[in-house]
């Protein structure tokens, strides 16, 4: 492999319009084979490494989790420059599906560790990756975790990876929509659920520890008129409202801050999610500022997202929210291998750490101290209403800009 420097279906998808819960080393390259050869029996055949990809098959996620998946196998072909094999050692994918269910997910899990597998990757619920963590700590296997945005992944074990976002990412992309946030007004309309709690407590921390003054404006999750707390939103004059909300009613809560006059009077900022959702917008879209994970083409067609586009285009899929995720989740793990070891998995973290790497989104790192992928977010707008709407491009924020703070790894 080359080495480089460099959260059915349609309300789920809604729903994740607010996934917003709101210097390492560079790791050297070895060889490919060196670092990680082994072999097999006393034929003398290379032993493959075997790989449990435990993700949303089906349930809830299922589209998210199928984004992963199909980037991964995109990913994996373009890190083995299509041969399918890291340092010489053919690798042998078993998929299984959690369903969004941590249950299933862990005794999944287990079954494959009890097999001998030393990588497990996927993890589309954030529920679900703060259960798969432990058990990658406890059975020293290295895990990767996807979509899942909790920060509580990030420096939970020393052998959890990521290779999405996590939501302080996020949190930082909306800042800097705010510039410098001293003295500035942000109100968050949320949902009064666990979910819109969240996401206040998390502005309050991020942007309200940059001197931000955060207020919130919380409507039941059972109702259906929005309006009055359009008006309060409007009412409190924010200089920013950060709107995190789960559910059919969006559409609903669209129309009535366009129509309160709240996307006019106010800077108004969400979490751009995948394509089915784009249309939920209607004609307040373009009004809205979009912070973004990821959209197709948001990497600015450099040669790796062109690859994954590519890829996955050819194989019948559809590029979108999580695709990177899949994809440099393979990268990861061929990397681990080809200059850590296929069966030594302290040798694959360390091989990890501190390691850039060019991914769909840009230049990417991952930092050693607590193993956060450090990674450029962007910003954007929706163009067109219905189906026509699509995003574009706005700015990209710098992988440093939107660093999470360290958090020390736990062991």
């Amino acid at each position: 492999m080359r080495c480089s420097t460099t959260d059915t279906v349609r309300s789920r998808s809604v729903r994740a319009l607010t996934l917003i819960a709101v210097g390492a080393l560079v790791a050297g390259c070895s060889s490919a084979g060196t670092a990680g050869t082994a072999t097999g029996g006393s034929d003398g055949k290379t032993a493959p490494v075997r790989v449990g990809l435990v993700y949303s098959r089906s349930g809830l996620l299922a589209a998210y989790g199928k984004q992963y998946e199909e980037g991964f196998k995109a990913g994996l072909a373009y890190a083995t420059h299509r041969t399918n094999k890291a340092g010489g050692h053919p690798i042998e994918v078993t998929e299984q599906d959690d369903a969004g269910d941590p249950a299933k997910a862990v005794a999944a899990a287990k079954t494959l560790v009890g097999k001998g597998y030393k990588i497990i990757t996927g993890t589309t619920d954030s529920g679900v990756a703060l259960q798969m963590a432990p058990l990658a700590a406890q059975n020293k296997v290295l895990y990767v975790s996807g979509p899942a945005a909790t920060d509580a992944v990030t420096g939970v074990n020393a052998y959890t990876f990521r290779s999405g976002r996590q939501s302080y990412q996020d949190i930082l992309t909306a800042g800097t929509m705010l510039g410098d946030a001293k003295g500035k007004k942000v109100t968050v309309l949320a949902q009064n659920s666990a979910f819109g709690q969240a996401n206040v407590a998390a502005v309050k921390t991020v942007l309200g520890g940059r001197g931000a003054r955060v207020d919130s404006v919380l409507a039941p999750p059972s109702a259906t008129d929005l309006t009055p707390f359009a008006r309060q939103a409007k009412a409190r004059k924010p200089d920013l409202v950060f709107v995190a909300w789960a559910g059919a009613t969006a559409p609903a809560l669209w129309t009535a801050l366009n129509q309160q006059g709240v996307l006019d009077s106010s800077k108004v900022v969400t979490g751009l999610a995948g394509t089915a959702s784009y249309p939920i917008f209607g004609a307040a879209g373009s009004k809205v500022s979009f912070l973004a994970h990821y959209f197709p083409g948001a990497g600015g067609g450099n040669p790796v997202e062109k690859a994954m586009l590519d890829s996955i285009t050819k194989a019948g899929g559809a590029p979108d929210l999580f695709s990177p995720d899949g994809f440099t989740a393979a990268q990861m793990i061929v990397h681990a291998i080809e200059s850590g070891s296929a069966t030594d998995t302290t040798a694959m973290v360390k091989a990890l750490e501190g390691w850039s790497f060019d991914g769909p989104k840009g230049k990417e790192r991952i930092r050693a101290a607590d193993h956060a992928l450090l990674q450029p977010m962007f910003t954007a707008k929706l163009k067109g209403t219905g189906g026509a709407a699509e995003p574009e491009l706005v700015d990209s924020v710098l992988m440093a800009t939107v660093a999470p703070p360290v958090k020390k790894a736990a062991g």
